[in-house]
């Protein structure tokens, strides 16, 4: 299973600088061997580890605490929030056909699963848009090209089925489906900015790729 992915910028950036004003505290109180102390001549720097394939930066003590404690909402956690409550709303709609279809009931308890994890998610981000301003937002991303998303004809072809060829079908499609939202939490990991965000995103990572390797399994 993938490692759990997590945007350690912030954190990283805190530790450093933690360690860096330690450090010269020691030198302040003679624990130097050689009686080198921070005068105020020489600024303390900190090198701030970058995003994955990016330098290092060096930054003054004032700048790494900012860049540290700031985690203010950018474009990218709001349209993660309102793309993957519109995900998950469909993962309701492909498990609220599961009863009296399914044959297995591996299938049914699955899709039980999935619904109960997804609702309060869906909660959970509706909460976060209105608590950062981010409500009746217009919002004009065309869902249906979001990652992993069911077409009308395909939900169409899962309500027409029973039995074992519908165990089959939505296996199929949940896993795609999984997959997508999957794709779209590791893209708020990279470019989003908001703590909250970002711990709704490794849930969801980490979730939902045990539940597509749960869904392998039921493969026929």
């Amino acid at each position: 299973m993938p490692r759990r992915t997590t945007r350690v910028r912030a954190t990283s950036l805190a530790t450093v600088l933690v360690a860096a004003v330690l450090a010269v505290g020691a030198c302040d109180d003679g624990g130097s061997g050689d009686g080198a102390k921070a005068g105020p001549d020489k600024e303390l720097t900190v090198v701030a580890p970058g995003k994955p394939g990016e330098p290092a930066r060096t930054l003054t003590a004032e700048d790494a605490a900012k860049a540290a404690g700031d985690d203010t909402p950018n474009s990218a956690d709001f349209r993660y929030a309102r793309m993957m409550i519109a995900h998950h709303e469909q993962a309701l709609v492909l498990t609220s056909l599961v009863p009296g279809r399914a044959a297995s009931p591996s299938v049914e308890r699955l899709a039980e699963r999935i619904s109960g994890g997804q609702k309060p998610e869906i909660g959970a981000m509706e909460g976060w848009l209105k608590n950062n301003g981010g409500e009746g937002r217009a919002e004009t991303h065309d869902h249906s090209t979001m990652p992993g998303m069911a077409t009308e004809a395909q939900l169409d072809r899962l309500r027409a089925a029973r039995g074992k060829a519908f165990d089959q079908l939505f296996l199929e499609l949940m896993i795609t489906h999984h997959q997508g939202a999957v794709t779209m939490a590791a893209e708020a990991l990279a470019d989003g900015n908001n703590v909250l965000v970002e711990e709704m995103a490794n849930d969801v990572m980490a979730q939902q790729t045990v539940e597509i390797d749960r869904m392998r399994g039921l493969m026929s």
